[in-house]
C-alpha cells in the first residue's frame, strides 16, 4: 500500500513541479526536486526508504539515455565526435587518476583515505550528469558547440565510469594493487562490446521501423531497443549504458536522412518520449533527494566541499590539456578560456554517481559511513552549486 501512495505523491509532486511558472533558468527542475526530495525525507510515508542502485540502474537510466542520444544532433556528433569521445575515454581516466591523488592528499589531514578508496571515491564523482546538462544547459544558453560537447560527453562518459569504478571496486574488495593491463582490458572489452550490442540493437530499429506503419508498434519497438539493448549488454558483461547511447545515436543518424516515413516515426516517437522522460527524471531527482538525505547530518561538510573544488580543478587541468595539445580543436573556440571555464563547470555529477555509490552501499564493502556521506555530499553540492551556476556563468562570460 505505501508503494502505491509513494508513487502517487511523486508523481503529483512533479506535474506541480511542472505546471508552475518559475524561472528554470535560475533554478533548474532537477535541483527543485533534489530539494523537495529531501523535504519529503522528513515525512513518515517516505521515512525508511531505501532504494537500490538497480531500480536507478534499470528502470531509469536506459529511458533517459536513450531519449538523450537519439534527440542528439546527428550533425553535431559528427562534427565533436573525436573530442567528445576522447574526453569521454582518456580525458575521463587522467581526471579520475588526479581526482584520486588529490583526494588521498586532502583527506590525509582529515580523515585518512588509502589510495583504493581515494579513487574508487574519484571514479564516483567525476561522471558527468547528462540529464542534468540536457535540462539545465539548454536552459542556460543557446544550442552551441560548448553545449553540444558537454551533452555528447555526458552520454558517452558513462560506459567508461562504471568500468573505472568496477576495477577500483574489485581492488577494495580483493586488496589488489591496480594493474594497468588488466584495466585496459576490462575497458576495451566492456565498452567494444557495449558499442557492438547498440549497433546490432540501432540497425535493428532503424530497419524495422520501415516494416510498419502503425506508430503504436514502432515505439513499442523503440522501448525494447532502449531496454533491451541495455539488459543484454549487461547480461553479456559489457557496457548497457554504451549499447542504450549507441542505439539512439544511430536512430539519430537516422533521422537525419530525410524521408517522409521517417519524420513521421520521429513526431510519433517525440510525442511518446517527450511524456515519458519528465516523468522518469521527475521521480528520479525526488529519488535522488529522498535517498541522500540520512547521509547529510555529518561534521565533514567541509572536506566535502574540498572535495568538490578539487573535482573542478581536475576536470579543467585534464580539459586544459586536451585542447590545448590538439590545435584544431582549440581553434574551433572563439574564446578558449570561456570555452574551458564553462565546461569545466558544466561536468555537474548527478544521476550516475548517485547509482555509483548505491552500489557501493549495496556491495557492502565500503563500511565507513564518513565515505558514504562525504560522497553523497560532494554529490549534493556540484548539483545544486553548479546547476545554480551554469546560466549566471554563461552570461557573465558573454559580456566579456
Amino acid at each position: 500500500m505505501h508503494l502505491y501512495l509513494r508513487l502517487i505523491v511523486l508523481l503529483l509532486v512533479s506535474i506541480i513541479v511542472y505546471t508552475i511558472d518559475v524561472k528554470k533558468k535560475y533554478f533548474p527542475v532537477p535541483v527543485i526536486l533534489v530539494v523537495i526530495g529531501i523535504g519529503l525525507s522528513f515525512l513518515s510515508l517516505f521515512s525508511g526508504l531505501s532504494i537500490s542502485k538497480n531500480i536507478l540502474y534499470y528502470i531509469f537510466i536506459p529511458g533517459l539515455l536513450f531519449v538523450s542520444a537519439y534527440q542528439f544532433s546527428a550533425k553535431a556528433f559528427k562534427k565533436n565526435a573525436s573530442l567528445m569521445i576522447t574526453l569521454s575515454t582518456v580525458g575521463m581516466v587522467g581526471t579520475v587518476l588526479l581526482l584520486g591523488a588529490g583526494i588521498f592528499w586532502i583527506t590525509s589531514f582529515f580523515h585518512p583515505l588509502p589510495w583504493s578508496l581515494s579513487f574508487l571515491l574519484a571514479s564516483i564523482l567525476v561522471p558527468t550528469d547528462p540529464v542534468s546538462v540536457v535540462s539545465i544547459l539548454k536552459n542556460s544558453t543557446k544550442p552551441d558547440e560548448v553545449a553540444d560537447i558537454v551533452e555528447g560527453e555526458s552520454m558517452l562518459n558513462d560506459g567508461t565510469s562504471i568500468v573505472m569504478f568496477t576495477i577500483f571496486l574489485s581492488m577494495v574488495e580483493t586488496g589488489n594493487a591496480f594493474s594497468v593491463l588488466n584495466f585496459l582490458e576490462s575497458f576495451i572489452f566492456v565498452s567494444l562490446g557495449g558499442v557492438i550490442v547498440g549497433l546490432i540493437f540501432g540497425w535493428i530499429l532503424s530497419h524495422a521501423i520501415h516494416i510498419t506503419s502503425h506508430h503504436e508498434y514502432q515505439i513499442m519497438l523503440s522501448i525494447f531497443i532502449a531496454y533491451g539493448s541495455f539488459m543484454l549488454a549487461e547480461e553479456l558483461g559489457f557496457s548497457g549504458v554504451l549499447a542504450t547511447v549507441v542505439s539512439g545515436i544511430m536512430l539519430s543518424f537516422g533521422f537525419s536522412k530525410k524521408n517522409v516515413k521517417g519524420e513521421e516515426f520521429r513526431v510519433a516517437l517525440g510525442g511518446f518520449w517527450n511524456v515519458v522522460n519528465p516523468i522518469l527524471m521527475s521521480i528520479l531527482f525526488l529519488l535522488i533527494g529522498i535517498q541522500s538525505a540520512p547521509y547529510l547530518y555529518f561534521n565533514y561538510w567541509y572536506l566535502a566541499f574540498m572535495i568538490f573544488i578539487l573535482s573542478i580543478l581536475a576536470r579543467f587541468i585534464v580539459l586544459g590539456c586536451t585542447l590545448y595539445l590538439i590545435p584544431k580543436w582549440k581553434k574551433r573556440f572563439k574564446n578558449l578560456s570561456s570555452a574551458l571555464l564553462v565546461l569545466s563547470w558544466a561536468g555537474i555529477k548527478g544521476s550516475m554517481s548517485v547509482v555509483l555509490l548505491l552500489w557501493t552501499i549495496d556491495s557492502a564493502l565500503v563500511e565507513d559511513p564518513i565515505l558514504i556521506s562525504i560522497t553523497f555530499a560532494s554529490i549534493l553540492i556540484s548539483f545544486i552549486l553548479q546547476s545554480l551556476g551554469i546560466y549566471p556563468l554563461t552570461k557573465i562570460l558573454k559580456r566579456k
